[in-house]
């Protein structure tokens, strides 16, 4: 153990994020799960047990991911995104249809669920990250730059948008900002945005789901309108964080996870609020602004533009997840399917979310290994110095 935590580098502050939104997230989960455990025959122990080894296989993958030098995620993103685009296709064909919406794809033998976005969240920010580092000198060429940038984005937006459009939304702003931050031209920009509104028009009104998304979409906008069934989970959420107060009702003693469909996932903030009240809502908030901040430090003392591309895309990609998944709790936006990184409940989630916080911790140990050989080496220059002096 001590040889692992000597070996345990990157910034500190982001580990201890990362340790108490795990922690948090085992007591959210046990508390949310007491009413599907009665549904299943089970006790809420069992859940505990899975998702605290979940937990711990995304500390182990966040570890190894983040000894590995982030260069080398440079080339491993192009063999992702060789994967990723069959995949999603097979997904959208083949995959496991829950609340008709084929996301995901059962792994056989140990019946696990995959959401093959998750892994196409990582492939195409590191293959973005890649790619405009690499056509930095070409970057305002229209055939070997901005062709491959718009037809990756696009492609991978209409293919995750079928299926779950609010991650392929967020996605896609993820990536514009990437290209902001690429030196894209602001006509290039634009259009890979025009391209983008084309596809999100088709998917809404042609897509497989266009009906869910237009009612989500009238729910949210005009509650007083719809059936009230079809606002269940917002009115309920609501109650949750209007009932939780200042100080919460305390760990356990949550009322609305007996209503909420998924408490333990898509709504967990708002059971947060419920139990631990204001104070703990603003600390979970406040726990992902520091880490915001603490990813922009380390994008701005990365010496290289790909370490600093790939950390501020992973970075944005958390982040502005996290504040989606908040945002639907306190009905700041209609209702979507996504998780609260590193907290919700989930399987395969967690460890591609545990893989991203390793990267940015790899570019953050590189970082730190320059800063210590510079200071070194002008010791040796200031020792040198003297010597001759003297």
């Amino acid at each position: 153990m001590e040889r692992i935590i000597s070996k345990t580098k990157g910034d500190r502050w982001i580990w201890l994020i990362v340790i108490l939104l795990s922690v948090w997230s085992l007591l959210a989960v046990y508390s949310a799960t007491g009413t599907l455990a009665y549904k299943k025959g089970v006790g809420s122990e069992q859940f505990l047990i899975k998702h605290l080894v979940m937990i711990v296989g995304g500390l182990a993958l966040m570890y190894f991911s983040h000894l590995l030098d982030y260069r080398y995620y440079a080339g491993i993103s192009k063999i992702l995104m060789v994967i990723t685009v069959p995949l999603l296709l097979y997904t959208l064909i083949f995959g496991t249809n829950v609340n008709d919406a084929s996301r995901w794809v059962t792994i056989p033998v140990i019946n696990q669920t995959f959401q093959t976005s998750d892994l196409a969240k990582l492939a195409l920010i590191t293959f973005l990250a890649r790619t405009l580092t690499k056509k930095q000198e070409n970057i305002k060429d229209v055939r070997k730059a901005f062709i491959p940038i718009m037809g990756s984005v696009c492609g991978i937006f209409v293919l995750i948008a079928l299926a779950n459009l609010s991650t392929a939304i967020m996605l896609f702003g993820v990536s514009i900002l990437l290209l902001i931050m690429g030196r894209i031209s602001i006509k290039q920009i634009s259009l890979v945005c025009l391209g983008g509104l084309i596809l999100l028009s088709g998917v809404m009104l042609l897509g497989p789901r266009r009906a869910t998304y237009i009612s989500r979409i009238e729910t949210y906008m005009h509650p007083e309108r719809v059936d009230p069934d079809k606002s269940f989970q917002s009115n309920h959420s609501k109650i949750a964080i209007a009932t939780g107060g200042i100080i919460g009702k305390g760990p356990g003693n949550s009322t609305e996870r007996n209503f909420l469909p998924h408490p333990y996932s898509d709504f967990v903030f708002s059971l947060i609020i419920e139990e631990y009240g204001l104070v703990g809502g603003v600390f979970l908030v406040f726990l992902y602004l520091l880490f915001l901040y603490r990813c922009v430090l380390i994008v701005t003392q990365s010496p290289k533009a790909f370490g600093a591309l790939l950390a501020a895309g992973l970075s944005f990609s958390l982040t502005i997840q996290a504040f989606a998944n908040m945002a639907v709790s306190v009905g700041l936006g209609p209702v979507t399917g996504v998780p609260l990184p590193l907290v919700s409940m989930g399987g395969t989630s967690i460890l591609f979310t545990s893989i991203a916080f390793g990267i940015i911790l790899s570019v953050s140990r590189d970082n730190d290994e320059k800063k210590a050989k510079d200071l070194k080496d002008k010791e040796k220059v200031i020792v040198g110095e003297i010597s001759v002096a003297s």
